[in-house]
């Protein structure tokens, strides 16, 4: 019994060599990853990186052009959606389209519009409900019921976002999305431009009031404040249901127009480039409200014993 041990040993190798054989021939075995598209991926992965940095800065932090700290974060998160959006294409024109990609993708997906957007939104709240009136961050065990909801709602949208990744990775095929029109629950990138958009509509306000209390400026970041929870886990409740998203870049952007339908973009434009925060605010806050308010349009147009297709 030992001789026949050792001349498998001897034969085949160790078995911890045996097995460290096996996993790179598995390597190769998976095929080349583009150059390209990583790249924008994983800078997709440093902007939601450095948004957790910039975020978790004091309150007093000046950054370029005399932006806060949530300013930053949220601007990181902006540029990391754009990166997002342009690694898929890459893929497709270099021809290198590949499942290590697309759950690449989906991981820094989870950093950029899952943890960073939560984070910055519990930053945010804690100036507000911090507790026992410091500017800490909110944690579990803060002294209040408020700051302890809170956090709840943060870590909700968190794992939501996580679920949501993991569902549309197996849906399909490793994060690659391909030309689909329409996604399953609200996408991640919209989740999270919903937040980021009212947390910089918060910070240009808060920066247009100049420390007056009392004035309607101050009144309508107030109600910014109050809506952001409730946004928080409205978004994180649309990522795991079923209802479906239409895909802005594909449905809007990628197929032929009519001569109007282009004039309205041209004139969102111009709003963005005047008022930039309020126009960002709105439109994540309709797109968001846009999947409810299709479903309940697409059911009532349905006449009585059809069913949805989805």
């Amino acid at each position: 019994m030992r001789l026949r041990d050792h001349d498998q040993s001897t034969s085949d190798g160790p078995r911890p060599i045996r097995s460290a054989v096996a996993g790179i021939r598995n390597l190769r075995h998976m095929g080349p990853t583009g150059v390209w598209p990583t790249l924008f991926t994983l800078g997709n992965l440093l902007a939601g990186f450095a948004a957790i940095h910039f975020a978790a800065k004091p309150l007093d932090y000046a950054g370029p052009w005399g932006w806060s700290s949530l300013t930053v974060a949220g601007a990181l998160i902006l540029f990391g959606m754009f990166l997002d959006s342009v690694d898929g294409s890459v893929a497709r024109l270099t021809n290198a389209v590949t499942d290590i990609g697309g759950m690449l993708d989906s991981m820094a997906d989870m950093v950029t519009f899952g943890v960073a957007p939560a984070f910055i939104v519990l930053n945010l709240l804690s100036q507000y409900v911090g507790a026992e009136g410091t500017i800490a961050i909110i944690s579990p065990d803060t002294g209040h019921s408020l700051g302890k909801l809170t956090w709840a709602i943060a870590a909700i949208y968190a794992c939501c976002a996580a679920l949501r990744l993991a569902r549309f990775a197996v849906q399909t095929q490793g994060g690659q999305l391909g030309d689909h029109l329409f996604f399953q629950g609200l996408p991640t990138p919209g989740a999270a431009g919903a937040l980021v958009g009212l947390v910089l509509l918060h910070e240009h306000l808060m920066k247009l009031a100049d420390g007056t209390t009392g004035n309607i400026i101050t009144w309508i970041a107030g109600a910014v404040v109050v809506l952001l929870p409730i946004m928080t886990l409205l978004t994180a409740i649309m990522m795991v249901s079923v209802i479906p998203y239409r895909h802005m870049a594909n449905q809007y952007l990628r197929v032929k127009r009519s001569f109007g339908y282009t004039a309205r973009v041209v004139v969102l434009l111009c709003l963005m480039l005047w008022f930039f925060q309020e126009t960002l605010a709105i439109v994540f806050f309709a797109y968001v409200l846009s999947g409810p308010v299709g479903l309940i349009n697409e059911r009532a147009r349905l006449q009585p014993g059809e069913t949805e297709d989805f």
